[in-house]
């Protein structure tokens, strides 16, 4: 989310979520059963000129919704023939004060699986 778009005001959320370069995906997908991601570690860690600047982690059995609920809703109103991908955030979040900067490196870990990207103009 852009916490400067969301914090403007909280009817602009939709926008806070959907801007290019929000939301990072690959270089692949790993498609698995749901039992297998009951209760995976997720771990985020923000590194600045090569320091760590922030980390936390949390576990998907943390959520406060199944992930058959949430998929229920996903699929309630809308015909999804050829699938979706389902975001479901996450339960790590930085102080208010916290701010990405370029350059920053975003490395999440899911499970055994890893996605880093920087942090781009």
């Amino acid at each position: 989310s852009s916490r400067d778009i969301e914090g403007e005001n909280p009817l602009y959320l939709p926008q806070a979520k959907i801007y290019d370069g929000s939301c990072a995906l690959g270089p692949a997908l790993v498609l698995c059963d749901v039992e297998t991601m009951r209760d995976l570690t997720i771990a985020l860690t923000i590194e600045r000129d090569g320091s760590e600047v922030f980390s936390g982690s949390v576990r998907t059995s943390q959520m406060k919704r199944s992930f058959e609920e949430l998929a229920s809703y996903l699929c309630a109103e809308y015909a999804l023939p050829h699938g979706a991908l389902l975001m479901t955030g996450t339960g790590i979040v930085p102080p208010d004060d916290f701010s990405l900067a370029v350059g920053d490196r975003v490395r999440i870990n899911v499970g055994n699986l890893r996605l880093s990207n920087p942090v781009a103009s």
